[in-house]
């Protein structure tokens, strides 16, 4: 669509064409393909950056450990690897790991049932935000009644709702 001989401008592309005859015509702000030299906009972003060399020395990291792992030790000693922790830890590292995040879950779980009330307390019905209703009188008559201010409802009123009105 455009030759060599474009110029660029941030509201309108002028093409000149080989017969020296000049059409204009207009970008689409949505089009991102077509824009070169964006103030604020160098290069890949940190976190880009990060995520690619996170990704391949996972990749990595598990390959070695796969190769460790599985293939025989005549096969390490033909390729000049001597050295190479004992196969114990193959199997002892992901059970580690595996035992350490069951404990901590175990231990979360644990501390959550800690720090929480029993349910006979009053702290699981009211704390410092609860709100009393208010005697509230509007002194206006006819259908523009202002709105209520907000409370809590009562647990006599939840009980009364939930359970006397069952037939």
């Amino acid at each position: 669509m455009e030759d060599s001989c474009s110029v660029s401008s941030p509201r309108r592309i002028v093409s000149l064409s080989k017969r020296r005859q000049a059409s204009v015509s207009f970008e689409d702000p949505d089009d991102k393909s077509s824009r070169f030299g964006e103030p604020g906009e160098h290069g890949p972003k940190p976190s880009e950056v990060y995520g690619f060399v996170g990704s391949i020395t996972t990749i990595v990291a598990t390959a070695v450990f796969l190769v460790w792992a599985y293939v025989p030790e005549t096969w390490l000693h033909s390729i000049g690897i001597f050295y190479y922790p004992s196969r114990y830890w193959a199997l002892a590292i992901p059970t580690y790991a595996m035992v350490t995040i069951v404990l901590a879950l175990g231990f979360y779980i644990g501390l959550n049932f800690m720090s929480t009330p029993p349910p006979t307390s009053l702290n699981t019905i009211f704390d410092e935000f609860s709100r009393e209703p208010s005697s509230f009188e509007p002194s206006m008559e006819g259908d523009d009644q202002p709105i209520e201010p907000y409370s809590d409802i009562g647990i006599d009123r939840i009980n009364h709702l939930m359970f006397n009105d069952v037939k």
